[in-house]
């Protein structure tokens, strides 16, 4: 029976992003909230901050993604020209460059040049770009496709301490919010170790452990100054 393998580096660059989006949705917008409420805000003014955390996060992630993953295109197509035009002057120099990085692999030198021939009449501005440059279809850059994943699932993950914000009252808001985005995130850090094919503990202990961090500083300097909005 044919033998069938299940890989996931294909779902590296929306991954990524996703993981990225919800994970500074959760910490941010909890942070935020748990900051100013910290501070003895008024619950209005907690909602407030929130909402704005919301909408100017999201911005951001999309921006700040769409900016940083051009840029790495930018970069391949730059590496992939000047490949191109080296294949155009010198096809027999990249032959021998390319041989030498299969040597270098551990195949012996006459089949390494034959694999480097045969591949180079197949598709050579891939072999190099592969084998060279180490560009692969899988982790091709995909500005708009980080932009959109980022945007929307830091939204998704602001939301969730938001709601929390909402429906709590007085002393209870501050514990409630850090305790439910505590339990999002050790959900989507097992939950983004799963599709990653990582432990799932693991994954939901980074998270948590560095939410925690960042809650725990922000209610801090909430208390320390201790100014209402």
């Amino acid at each position: 029976m044919p033998h069938h393998e299940k890989h996931r580096s294909h779902r590296v660059g929306w991954l990524r992003a996703a993981v990225l989006g919800a994970n500074d949705g959760i910490v941010s917008t909890a942070s935020l909230i748990i900051g100013v409420a910290a501070a003895n805000s008024s619950r209005e003014g907690i909602l407030l901050a929130g909402i704005a955390g919301l909408v100017a996060g999201a911005m951001s992630m999309a921006a700040g993604e769409y900016v940083s993953v051009s840029s790495q295109a930018d970069t391949e197509r730059a590496d992939l020209k000047i490949e191109a035009a080296a294949l155009d002057k010198h096809y027999e120099a990249e032959v021998r460059e390319l041989a030498e990085i299969y040597q270098k692999r551990g195949l012996d030198p006459a089949l390494a040049h034959e694999v480097a021939e045969k591949l180079m009449e197949h598709d050579a501005i891939g072999a190099h770009a592969r084998d060279e440059i180490g560009i692969t279809e899988n982790g091709n850059a995909q500005p708009v496709q980080a932009a959109v994943f980022s945007a929307a699932t830091f939204t998704v993950g602001a939301a969730l301490p938001l709601a929390f914000a909402w429906l709590a009252h007085g002393p209870l808001l501050i514990p409630l919010v850090a305790i439910a985005s505590l339990c999002f995130l050790a959900i989507l850090g097992a939950v983004a170790a799963r599709a990653g094919g990582a432990p799932l503990l693991v994954g939901a202990a980074r998270v948590t452990f560095w939410g925690t961090m960042a809650m725990l500083l922000t209610a801090a300097i909430g208390r320390l100054f201790g100014v209402s909005v």
